[in-house]
């Protein structure tokens, strides 16, 4: 089976609901996705380290696109936990994060993250897991 939303779809909402975000969706599939941000200089560290913060913010996102990917458009999905380890700084241009679902539910989304810098896709930098709830259909 194939996601059921694009990239594309994923980043012409996120143009137009989040514009000053960075984040951008580089591909989606059923149960996964990849997503990427590009730092400013305000969302660095001494040494040129990524921020905390800012891979964290990532790794809601990809998971956010990943159950796209499986539901479709669901901007009401909400974070219901999300818990990181990071594991070496994050030097470089942009950090990347690939999401993977474990449970698609009725009300809820299960799944990890993995995140790397630039093309050193081997050195994971941040590892990550959370849930997403999605809203109740209303009768």
């Amino acid at each position: 089976m194939s996601a059921a939303i694009t990239a594309e779809e994923i980043n012409a909402y996120l143009a137009e609901a989040f514009p000053i975000s960075g984040q951008r969706c580089i591909d989606v599939g059923e149960r996964w996705a990849i997503a990427a941000i590009t730092p400013d200089e305000r969302a660095r560290r001494p040494g040129n380290i990524i921020s905390g913060p800012t891979i964290f913010g990532l790794c809601d996102a990809v998971l956010w696109y990943a159950l796209f990917g499986a539901v479709g458009l669901e901007p009401m999905a909400l974070t219901s936990e999300l818990s990181i380890r990071y594991l070496r700084p994050a030097q470089g241009d942009t950090v990347f994060a690939r999401a993977e679902l474990h449970h698609v539910g009725r009300r809820s989304v299960i799944g990890s993250i993995r995140c790397w810098v630039d093309d050193a896709e081997d050195k994971t930098v941040a590892v990550a897991q959370g849930t997403y709830i999605r809203p109740q259909a209303r009768s």
